[in-house]
């Protein structure tokens, strides 16, 4: 679904472990690299971002310092929907370069984690030329015969699981599954590989345990897109990869095949499984609009762009880096400084339009920002889009008298992560 933003705050992990190493060294396992008030944009309540990102919008405006645990850099949170808009939109004003931190930062050029996201032209539009095409409404419809059919496997598979009389893990047996095969789909991987592409995917999201498992959760992947990279080289298939390969040859390096196959596994498999999982959530809380999502295919359509605007999963964007003093919500950031922009809260922003803070798929909202905005906005939101319009009404069509197995106060929701989730979405399906 959407452009790979797994390494949005990596740098500020990779920053604090070299500072950590000149400093005599440190237990990778046990780090919490950064505060809780560093973590901000990345905690939420329930559904909801902690009222913490609001009071600081509204304490130091939409363009306030992120306070950090070391100097020598300026970090700028960008919480507006207008002022984030603004610097998404701008490349002129603003780079994704990752480069930007060599030299300034202990970074090194072979330090780079690559892909799009840290990309500027002409490479950026190079790459993003070559990928477009896949991912077409033209193209993209020649999948949805298969997607419906991943769809009612796992329905299927639902329904036997819950025949024994016991709750049903969603996010397990629905959520995850059905952007995981749908990538495999397209990237022609073997189905077999599911479980271990959720495994990479997840685990460079999750910082709770620090930085050292997300880098190498991000290793890994690599790692195993090189190899499919290297066989799709010589024996070159008719899907995404192997299309590129014979399309382009030559003009498109292994590093930056493998680059595209592993922004699509992590871009597209945990921001539509939580997503999906997320907009059940609020699905089952609000009987109106689970009884026009069983009945109304227009309604589908309603729900789906609220769901990902109110949801936005993906809570923070890639870093900017400044390519010159530039004023944004008047506020002066430097050449060189650094921007993130909240996308939950900038999403939410009722400086934007009326009551955004609540979940209301028939009001009029300004366009959302789940898939960023400008020249690095999500490549594959019409996929993303396409999933979820297929498998949250075939969902509560097949299960009508579904329903939360637990309290909603006793989920359990990930504590700092990069894209936001539920752990576990133990349902009643009978």
């Amino acid at each position: 679904m959407r452009e790979l933003r797994n390494r949005a705050l990596g740098w500020l992990g990779r920053r604090y472990l070299s500072k950590k190493r000149k400093q005599g060294g440190f237990d990778l396992s046990a780090m919490s690299f950064l505060p809780d008030s560093a973590l901000l944009p990345l905690q939420r309540d329930g559904l909801d971002p902690v009222p913490g990102l609001r009071a600081k919008h509204e304490r130091e405006g939409p363009v306030s310092k992120l306070p950090l645990p070391f100097g020598g850099i300026n970090v700028w949170l960008v919480t507006g929907y207008h002022e984030a808009k603004q610097v998404l939109g701008s490349g002129n004003s603003f780079s994704n370069d990752f480069n930007n931190l060599v030299g300034k930062t202990a970074f090194t050029e072979s330090e780079n984690p690559g892909g799009l996201g840290f990309k500027d032209p002409p490479d950026h539009t190079r790459l993003r030329r070559i990928l477009t095409p896949e991912f077409t409404m033209r193209r993209l419809n020649r999948l949805i015969p298969r997607i419906q059919s991943i769809v009612d496997d796992q329905l299927e598979g639902m329904a036997t699981a819950a025949s024994s009389g016991g709750a049903v893990d969603l996010l397990d047996h629905f959520a995850l599954p059905i952007p995981a095969l749908t990538i495999c789909e397209l990237l022609g991987v073997d189905p077999e590989d599911r479980d271990e592409f959720q495994r990479l995917a997840t685990g460079r999201f999750d910082l709770m345990g620090g930085m050292a498992p997300s880098f190498g959760a991000m290793n890994e992947s690599m790692s195993y897109f090189d190899r499919i990279v290297k066989k799709q080289r010589e024996n070159p298939g008719d899907d995404l990869l192997g299309m590129i390969v014979q399309e382009h040859g030559d003009t498109v390096d292994d590093r930056e095949l493998t680059e595209m196959a592993d922004g699509l596994l992590t871009g597209g498999l945990e921001t539509t499984a939580s997503t999906l999982a997320m907009g059940i959530i609020v699905l089952l809380q609000d009987p109106e609009w689970l009884h026009k999502v069983q009945t109304d295919d227009e309604a589908v359509k309603q729900f789906v762009e609220e769901a990902l605007r109110y949801l936005t999963a993906v809570q923070v964007a890639f870093p900017r880096f400044a390519k010159e003093d530039v004023e944004i919500g008047g506020v002066t950031i430097g050449s060189g400084d650094i921007v993130i922009c909240s996308l939950i809260g900038a999403n939410r922003d009722t400086d934007a339009g009326e009551r955004l803070d609540q979940f209301d798929p028939t009001r009029k909202a300004p366009p959302h920002l789940a898939f960023g905005h400008g020249v690095h906005r999500c490549i594959g939101a019409e996929l993303g889009r396409m999933e979820l319009k297929l498998a949250y009404p075939a969902l509560v069509r097949r299960f009508p008298e579904m329903r939360l197995a637990v309290d909603p106060a006793e989920l359990t929701f990930r504590k700092r992560s990069i894209v936001y989730g539920v752990e576990s979405l133990p349902v009643f399906v009978e």
